[in-house]
């Protein structure tokens, strides 16, 4: 059976999915579904460290990489799309039954390459996952910080760790309809709150704009910038969750078309009004005075935080029900028990390395170049490197690129610029910059970037 046919014929199963109030607001897996979680999940606590990246690297080098690095994103979850579809009509040809098993990445790298992909694939994903929510619990605690500052930020880590660890009763991306149509709002209004205070407040007093001065802030700010635009590492368990997955191949870059609306204005107004200060000040959220209209953007962020760790953290539990035999099971209950294990070492990790900003950067270089800009594009040059398989192919290149040699220009490009300015430049100036945050606050800082008490 093809997917084609697959499709087809959960189409009827999918008509009487969106007849009850329950199923249209918790079993997504329509076109718009996927968008709103691929836009969803782009843009979240990252919008709050992209000002600070343009106070590193200047107004043009942060606007125009921002749209080299959106571009380059969503033609590596193009390519993660078509070995998704490559893999899965393989397996259905086979006969290979997916009811009640979701289909991840390295499972597909595995099909396609063999067993030394699959281990680079699930160390590379499922470590950038880990750090991924690791970052979304750091961004709660520097968030809710300047609303409520009487627990001091690690406090504030215990708190939405336990908060956080409810997202163990979500079964799937099917049940994330609702949460990603409220989080890409609450995002959306984030981003024009940042935009419209920041135009109100208009520049400091004596305001600079220096950028760029050095090269490690350089480098640095870049690599936020790519990590901003790297957050397909859930491509494959998004497109497994809709009913047509091969319409998905250009809804991510249709969501990043979006985002761009959010993350340019935003970050520019706020580097416009503040400049050089944000060098100091990696949460955008600090430089702004206490306001209601504030007050509401940082209540909306923190909810879709949550919303964020739980699309970073899906991936893993289904890896770990895996590991432990328990992926088939029926049970919410049960699943939700055996996944709180995963939830332990994230919480761990944001208590010793509680640097909001600087992470990012580092998660971007050491492990976002790897995961979904370099592994996505070597698969592709090497699932199709033979005349058979790419006749073959369930999915061909768009003749606007140049058809399969287009293709492999563009491969080679990308894995050459990611390895040497994300990973070599990028990994040096964001590891210079990291380390120089645990020898000014130290591991497990109680209060990172906290304004000294009066």
């Amino acid at each position: 059976m093809s997917i084609k046919e697959t499709e087809e014929g959960i189409m009827e199963d999918e008509t009487e999915q969106r007849g009850s109030m329950k199923s249209f607001l918790w079993h997504g897996g329509s076109v718009y579904d996927a968008w709103f979680s691929c836009a969803s999940n782009q843009v979240a606590q990252v919008l709050l460290t992209l000002p600070y990246s343009f106070s590193q690297m200047g107004m043009a080098s942060g606007v125009i990489l921002q749209i080299f690095y959106g571009f380059m994103g969503s033609w590596t979850a193009y390519l993660i799309s078509v070995l998704y579809v490559e893999y899965r009509s393989r397996k259905e040809k086979q006969n290979v039954n997916f009811n009640n098993h979701v289909i991840q990445w390295f499972e597909v790298l595995d099909g396609l390459l063999g067993p030394y992909w699959k281990a680079i694939g699930l160390t590379f994903n499922c470590t950038f996952l880990l750090f991924g929510s690791v970052i979304q619990l750091i961004a709660c605690a520097s968030n809710i910080y300047y609303i409520n500052d009487k627990l001091d930020k690690r406090t504030w880590t215990y708190i939405f760790g336990a908060c956080c660890a409810t997202t163990v009763f979500i079964p799937s991306f099917h049940n994330y309809r609702i949460w990603s149509f409220l989080g890409l709002a609450m995002t959306t209004y984030t981003a024009w709150y940042l935009t419209i205070a920041a135009l109100v407040h208009g520049q400091v007093e004596e305001v600079t704009h220096s950028a760029p001065t050095k090269p490690v802030l350089y480098f640095t700010g870049a690599t936020n910038i790519l990590y901003t635009f790297g957050g397909h590492a859930v491509t494959v368990e998004i497109m497994h969750a809709m009913w047509r997955p091969r319409k998905f191949k250009y809804i991510y870059l249709m969501a990043t078309l979006y985002v761009f609306t959010l993350t340019i204005p935003s970050a520019a107004s706020v580097y416009w009004a503040f400049g050089d200060e944000l060098l100091t000040h990696a949460n955008a959220f600090s430089l702004f005075p206490n306001s209601p209209w504030r007050d509401a953007a940082v209540i909306l962020m923190l909810i879709h935080q949550f919303i964020t760790f739980g699309f970073a953290c899906t991936p893993l539990y289904f890896v770990w029900e895996k590991v432990i035999g328990m992926h088939d099971t029926n049970s919410i209950l049960l699943r939700a028990i055996t996944r709180l294990p995963v939830v332990i070492p994230i919480w761990f990790l944001a208590i010793i390395f509680p640097f909001f900003g600087p992470i990012n950067s580092a998660v971007g270089a050491l492990l976002v170049t790897f995961t979904v800009y370099i592994i996505p594009s070597l698969a592709h040059i090497f699932t199709y490197r033979s005349a058979s398989s790419r006749e073959n192919a369930t999915e061909k290149p768009p003749a606007v690129i140049g058809g399969w040699r287009g293709a492999f220009v563009v491969n080679v490009v990308v894995v050459v610029w990611v390895f040497v300015v994300g990973f070599g430049l990028g990994g040096w100036a964001s590891m210079t910059n990291f380390i120089k945050q645990v020898d000014t606050f130290g591991l497990f800082a109680k209060c990172y970037q906290c304004p000294p008490r009066h």
